[in-house]
């Protein structure tokens, strides 16, 4: 599988553990260090990777359960070497949110290293 496909493989896997309420699948697309950091309301909210896992378990029932839309939109996918950046779009919890996701190749595979989102108004 090409990197591009490994990529968005991970993105659509990120959003699954969104949709499903799975902090499972969180740990296993994002890197042990990662960092989650964004504005929320006016006010910035950082996470790292356990408390972002711990916050998407907490959202019961989850969007999948509840029959939330689905809306995951890879905008543009640029990687070199061992490094990547995605900007996507996606609806999550009522809001849509704009992410710019950051990936490191470890150990063969393609983790999340960083997670900058914005909620669009």
């Amino acid at each position: 599988m090409s990197d591009e496909r490994e990529i968005e493989a991970v993105v659509q896997k990120y959003y699954e553990s969104l949709y499903e309420s799975d902090p499972v699948k969180v740990r296993q697309v994002f890197h042990d260090r990662a960092m989650i950091a964004g504005y929320l309301n006016g006010e910035l909210v950082q996470m790292s990777m356990e408390e972002f896992a711990g916050f998407v378990a907490s959202q019961q029932p989850s969007p999948q359960e509840s029959g939330a839309k689905q809306h995951l939109e890879i905008e543009s996918c640029e990687y070199a070497g061992e490094t990547a950046c995605v900007l996507l779009s996606e609806d999550y919890l009522g809001m849509s949110f704009f992410d710019t996701l950051s990936l490191l190749k470890v150990d063969g595979e393609w983790k999340i290293y960083n997670k900058l989102f914005h909620v669009e108004d």
